[in-house]
């Protein structure tokens, strides 16, 4: 009689429930536009940037970068300054061992910057699907508006239609835009789309 050893598929392994809490404010603007996320903290920065995309509202297409107290992080696929590590390759669990905090940069161009805090950590008892947008405030300004000088114009001219510029932005922006908007279930819509 010969021994037939069975294949077992392989065990796979655990995924983490311990979930991060983010605090994201876009820096420069007023009234602030900011974002409350809950991802899981194994995620990798690659991943977290389309998240950050998505809560803030941005529609993406422009270059980025993570900076940390200790470290840069950007795309591999872009020519990356020395000094900047492959964002692919680290976890937001792994890059926020040194400190809560950390900036998220988005279009050299406009120079978004977002503070990004790690407010707690917490165990949801199951690994998360999909990031979560729990609240926030305020609308993401529109793409390449001129960052934060450009956008503070922007609302000058909106508001005002005594503006020389008022009729041009607004068609600009497809015919209105409401700076205090912000839809928290929209977000999440978002969010859902994209699979952790």
């Amino acid at each position: 009689m010969s021994a037939q050893l069975l294949k077992l598929p392989a065990k796979s392994p655990s995924r983490s429930t311990k979930a991060y809490q983010l605090r994201v404010e876009l820096k420069g603007v007023k009234p602030a536009v900011w974002r409350r996320i809950v991802v899981p903290g194994t995620i990798k920065l690659s991943k977290l940037h389309h998240i950050l995309l998505s809560a803030m509202g941005w529609q993406g297409g422009h270059l980025h970068e993570f900076i940390f107290a200790d470290a840069m992080y950007g795309q591999a696929e872009e020519e990356m300054e020395p000094g900047v590590e492959d964002e692919s390759r680290v976890s937001l669990s792994k890059a926020t061992a040194v400190s809560n905090s950390f900036t998220w940069v988005y279009d050299y161009g406009d120079y978004w910057e977002h503070k990004v805090k790690v407010e707690r950590i917490v165990d949801m008892g199951v690994a998360l699907d999909t990031a979560m947008c729990i609240t926030g405030r305020n609308a993401c300004p529109p793409e390449d508006v001129g960052g934060v000088p450009g956008y503070a114009e922007f609302l000058e001219a909106i508001r005002d239609p005594a503006n020389p510029e008022h009729q041009t932005m607004l068609e600009w922006c497809g015919g209105a835009f409401d700076p205090s908007a912000f839809d928290p279930i929209d977000a999440q819509q978002r969010l859902d789309e994209i699979k952790l």
